[in-house]
């Protein structure tokens, strides 16, 4: 999947910056792309990254990303920290010419996603983003199948969030207040990955209630026609699903790892057969790490930037009307 001199991948040496079950399953992917090699880990809390070095085989703990970088000289850092910390080290992580794969979300709300896209803007950095829905097997054999169908497309997004399970988890206040950005992201982004075009209008039909958080509904309009109808369940049962119709063909994705379709004039769902990428690994997180390695090599790919996930992160905001 990388550029190649001769018959060897040009090597990558990746730094890690968190120690939490996403840089798990982040080093793992990454570790499996040819070429790749993982040099060293920094967390603030050292003892986590030290287990973290044994999981993954990264052969040194650093106590600073500063120390990092002057140690390792390292072409691409993979950052994935909590929710409150990710403005601060991000723009410490910018400040070394890596260039940086960041977790979503890439901001504890919109005004610090835009902090954070201005940071990498000003410092020159090269960033993408874990949307790693876009990645899954289900998601690329819809947009592949969608590619040629010149169609309408109605995206339907359903969404179920907690509050109250973000608190029993043990979320800080800020983030339990903004868990649309840490969790819906997920959702949303289906939107902005499935609708073609740019937004230009966004309908909020059944607005959001920090204080009485029970359904949120809100139409998207793109200017190429696509509509989109965001549905979220707060507090109460319901999927994690997506679904995608034309005049030629619907497809599901319920649960969101699986594709189904359905003909016009059919009643019958056909079962797409997904691969093992989604089975050996967090789904979606080995085709996203193979992307962005070869967006690291300057190769065309459908690697998201933080570009991407301002926009997508933007949805968010005008979906529930906040800042």
């Amino acid at each position: 999947m990388t550029e190649t001199v001769g018959s060897s991948p040009i090597p990558c040496k990746i730094a890690l910056v968190g120690a939490g079950g996403m840089i798990l399953e982040h080093g793992r992917a990454f570790a499996a792309v040819p070429g790749v090699e993982l040099v060293g880990i920094t967390n603030r809390t050292r003892s986590k990254a030290e287990d973290m070095a044994k999981e993954l085989g990264v052969p040194k703990v650093f106590d600073s990303i500063e120390e990092m970088w002057q140690e390792t000289g390292a072409d691409l850092l993979v950052m994935a920290v909590y929710e409150t910390a990710i403005l601060e080290i991000a723009k410490e992580c910018f400040s070394h010419p890596w260039s940086v794969f960041m977790e979503k979300p890439v901001g504890l709300d919109y005004a610090e996603a835009k902090a954070v896209a201005e940071a990498a803007a000003a410092a020159g950095t090269k960033a993408w983003v874990g949307l790693n829905r876009r990645a899954l097997a289900s998601t690329n054999a819809v947009l592949k199948d969608l590619s040629d169908d010149p169609g309408p497309r109605y995206i339907h997004v359903q969404d179920q969030q907690s509050l109250e399970t973000a608190r029993i988890i043990g979320h800080a206040d800020e983030v339990v207040k903004n868990w649309m950005y840490a969790n819906s992201i997920h959702l949303v982004d289906y939107l902005m990955a499935l609708g073609r075009g740019k937004v230009t209008k966004v309908e909020p039909l059944v607005p959001w209630s920090f204080e009485n958080p029970t359904i949120v509904l809100a139409k998207v309009e793109f200017d190429s026609g696509d509509i989109g109808l965001y549905e979220a369940i707060w507090n109460g049962p319901g999927p994690w699903a997506c679904t995608v119709s034309t005049p030629r063909r619907r497809w599901e994705m319920k649960p969101l790892e699986a594709a189904r379709f359905q003909n016009a004039d059919e009643r019958i769902l056909h079962e797409v057969e997904i691969g093992a990428a989604d089975t050996d690994y967090k789904p979606g997180f080995l085709v996203q790490a193979q992307r962005v390695i070869e967006a690291w090599n300057g190769q065309d790919n459908e690697a998201p930037t933080l570009e991407d996930a301002l926009q997508t992160t933007e949805l968010v905001a005008k979906i529930y009307q906040t800042s």
